[in-house]
C-alpha cells in the first residue's frame, strides 16, 4: 500500500513512522509512506497556504489551490477504485475498525491534513472523495488524525500480523477484547483467574467470551444497546428476548 500525506507541517510525522509496526511494514515492503509539504505548492512568496475567510470571522482558512496542485503533482489516479483521497475533518464520518478494514484493502490512500480554522470547502467538494473524523473533538490539525488512520490501517495489511492476533482483538466482532494476564500468577496478592491455568481450552474460550461481553457492557454500553448490525448487538438482543 502507498499512503500519501499532504500537510503544511511535515515535521509532525518525524519519528513515529520509524517505530514498531509501521517500521516493520515498510521494511517488509508492505507499506510505502510519502510526506508532501503543502507549502511547496503555495504561489505565495512567503509560502503561505492560508488566508482570511470570506465573510469575516475568526482564524485563517487553508487555501484550496495548494491541495489541488499537490494531488496533481503526485499523479493520483482518482478514477482508480483502489485509490481513495480522504480529507481529515471534524465533519467527516467517525473512523472505526470497520472503516480501517475497508481502507486496508485499497492500494493507495491520500490523506489531506487540515489546520487553522479549516479548509476551503472546495477541497471537500471537488478534490476529496471522502471525509473522515477520528472523534467528536477538535485537534490543532489533521496530522494526528492521519497518524491514527495510518497505524490502524497498516496493522491490517496482509502479511504483517498473524491471523489470530487480528481475530481476537477489540472491535473485530463488535465488542471489546477479553482481559489479558501474564506472569507472575500472584502479584501483590492480585491473582490470575484460575480458569486460565486450567488447560481446559473450551472453558477458557467460554470465560473469555463472557468476560468480553461484560467488559463491553461496563465500558462501552453503546456497543450493546441493540443499535447497528454487529454480532454483539444481535447477541445482546437475543439474550434479552430469552429473559
Amino acid at each position: 500500500m502507498l499512503i500519501d500525506l499532504i500537510t503544511a507541517f511535515p515535521g509532525s510525522f518525524s519519528g513515529i513512522f520509524g517505530e514498531s509496526m509501521l517500521r516493520r511494514a515498510q521494511e517488509k515492503g508492505l507499506l510505502q509512506l510519502r510526506i508532501t509539504d503543502l507549502r511547496d505548492f503555495s504561489r505565495d512568496k512567503h509560502r503561505r497556504v492560508d488566508d482570511a475567510p470570506y465573510g469575516g470571522g475568526a482564524g485563517m482558512v487553508m487555501r484550496a489551490e495548494p491541495f489541488f496542485l499537490a494531488v496533481e503533482a503526485l499523479a493520483v489516479a482518482k478514477d482508480d477504485p483502489g485509490t481513495r483521497i480522504i480529507l481529515l475533518s471534524p465533519g467527516g464520518k467517525i473512523f472505526n475498525q470497520r472503516k480501517a478494514q475497508e481502507l486496508s484493502t485499497l492500494n493507495h490512500l491520500v490523506l489531506l491534513c487540515g489546520h487553522y480554522e479549516g479548509i476551503d470547502e472546495r477541497v471537500a467538494l471537488y478534490l476529496a472523495q471522502e471525509r473522515i473524523s477520528i472523534g467528536d473533538y477538535v485537534l490543532t490539525g489533521g496530522e494526528i488524525a492521519a497518524m491514527v488512520i495510518v497505524d490502524a490501517v497498516t496493522r491490517l495489511l496482509p502479511g504483517l500480523l498473524s491471523g489470530p492476533s487480528l481475530e481476537e482483538e477489540s472491535f473485530t466482532d463488535g465488542m471489546l477484547e477479553y482481559p489479558q494476564y501474564t506472569r507472575p500468577y500472584n502479584f501483590r496478592g492480585m491473582l490470575v483467574p484460575d480458569v486460565l491455568l486450567s488447560g481446559n481450552h473450551a472453558e477458557i474460550k467460554k470465560w473469555r467470551r463472557r468476560q468480553a461481553l461484560e467488559q463491553t457492557k461496563l465500558y462501552r454500553p453503546d456497543l450493546v444497546n441493540g443499535r447497528g448490525n454487529t454480532p454483539l448487538a444481535k447477541e445482546n438482543n437475543l439474550g434479552r428476548s430469552e429473559e
